[in-house]
């Protein structure tokens, strides 16, 4: 589907005349999208993961009461920070975040100081931080989706944390078809597509339907993260690796633009 902007992209810009593809969950597409649209572009919203409350809030409203006990809080992403962030910070928790998108959604849910990762922008770069080194006797809370992955839990573990994971959304593929995505492939209205999830790109994947699957594959792919490039890759995607976060993704558009024929 195509969303419309307010205020209309303007006539020129870096990236005039550009169809992008964007599948991220639709309250943080909107704002990539605002950001492509002022540099010129016509994006396309394609809204490939569903965001939805947990079917059960006690686990979470539980976390919340005792959060204060925990010495660290971990937000896995800005879905996590938006449904598992307290209406108040317990001012001595310590929040982390694995990039700068989350850490800016946690912030404007009022929570101070959030910590990022000098590194790659996942759980291995939040492991590798040097207060998370020596946290024997320490409890952490991990605020994420159904189905996480294990790797930040079970390594904080094993350096002696205790750790409680908290499912505060949950993910679930688009009930409406993609048709309007494939009109546009077919219309050679987009040119590029943008995923920021190896589930996301899934979900498009099954979304696209055989046609629509077989001009996906005419266009480059963008992604933030080598597990996702990996991922498109073995679908038969062209995929270019850029860096985190929105900037990242505008850079590696605007060079890519800059250099090729499109």
């Amino acid at each position: 589907m195509v969303y419309p902007l307010d205020p209309p992209p303007p006539a020129a810009g870096p990236l005039a005349g550009l169809g992008i593809v964007v599948t991220r969950p639709a309250r943080q597409a909107a704002g990539l999208a605002r950001k492509l649209a002022a540099l010129g572009s016509a994006p396309i919203v394609f809204p490939a993961i569903v965001i939805l409350p947990p079917a059960d809030r006690a686990p979470l409203d539980a976390a919340h009461a005792t959060l204060h006990e925990c010495d660290f809080a971990f937000f896995v992403s800005a879905n996590a920070a938006e449904y598992g962030a307290p209406a108040r910070w317990p001012p001595r928790v310590v929040a982390f975040a694995p990039g700068p998108g989350t850490a800016e959604a946690l912030v404007a849910c009022g929570v101070p100081d959030v910590r990022v990762p000098a590194t790659t922008q996942d759980s291995e770069g939040l492991l590798a931080l040097p207060e998370l080194r020596e946290v024997a006797g320490k409890r952490a809370v991990i605020f994420r989706g159904e189905g996480g992955r294990e790797l930040l839990a079970d390594t904080l573990r094993s350096r002696g944390a205790r750790v409680e994971c908290v499912a505060c959304y949950r993910r679930a593929a688009p009930v409406a078809g993609a048709q309007g995505l494939v009109e546009a492939l077919r219309e050679g209205q987009a040119h590029v597509l943008t995923v920021t999830s190896s589930e996301g790109l899934d979900n498009l994947w099954q979304a696209l339907g055989e046609e629509g699957r077989a001009l996906a594959l005419r266009l480059p792919c963008f992604a933030p993260h080598p597990r996702i490039v990996a991922r498109g890759r073995s679908l038969g995607l062209t995929m270019h690796e850029t860096g985190p976060g929105d900037a990242g993704l505008l850079a590696a558009l605007l060079n890519w633009f800059r250099t090729s024929d499109t």
